[in-house]
């Protein structure tokens, strides 16, 4: 059995390592929200509630080997959370319309999208990705914002790293379309005013 001294000392280190790891992830957690919720105040609350959790499950004894990816996971999981009150909301409105039920949306089956992307203009892209169907967006960020190979956002969303390479390849051919549409759009309003 550990002394008193011993339990104290285990204490302070893991209020240490914690506050380090706030220090350390708070402001890219708060970035990642940002980018996938897109509202400043459910974002700040997300990384609260984030850093809550896990510093209420330490508390509780466990041992978090790697906080960078334990933080992630756990705010993805509130992001996702947060998307399912909403989705839930929005669709339990339209329903309540008159002449509405769930056979009215063919668009909510799955859809087939393609694959593999070339370079694409950054600036463009950022503003599109909040069009882009929630698996794509939560990729892409995770690979080009908060900077994390295929291996380590499969963990962290639970698929495999194939499928997660497959779908950062079909999100950047998504977007790149959109900015193809965009510029076409653009050119074509251009040569009109002309």
């Amino acid at each position: 059995m550990p002394s008193r001294k011993q339990t104290n000392d285990t204490a302070e280190s893991q209020e240490e390592r914690f506050l380090k790891a706030f220090e350390e992830y708070s402001d890219a957690l708060f970035r990642h929200a940002a980018m996938r919720i897109s509202n400043r105040e459910k974002s700040i609350d997300a990384v609260h509630d984030t850093f809550t959790k896990v510093w209420s499950y330490v508390r509780a004894g466990h041992e978090i080997d790697s906080y960078r990816s334990f933080l992630y996971k756990v705010l993805n999981n509130l992001i996702i959370d947060e998307y399912r009150k909403h989705k839930e909301a929005s669709l339990d409105a339209l329903l309540a319309e008159p002449g509405i039920d769930e056979g009215s949306f063919p668009e909510l089956s799955e859809s087939t999208v393609e694959a593999l992307a070339a370079t694409i203009d950054g600036r463009k892209a950022f503003d599109l990705l909040k069009e882009l169907p929630e698996e794509y967006r939560e990729v892409l960020v995770f690979r080009f914002v908060d900077e994390l190979g295929p291996k380590e956002i499969g963990e962290l969303i639970e698929e495999s790293e194939n499928v997660v390479s497959v779908r950062i390849h079909r999100a950047l051919k998504l977007l790149r379309n959109k900015i193809e549409a965009g510029n076409a759009a653009a050119e074509n309003k251009r040569t009109t005013k002309k």
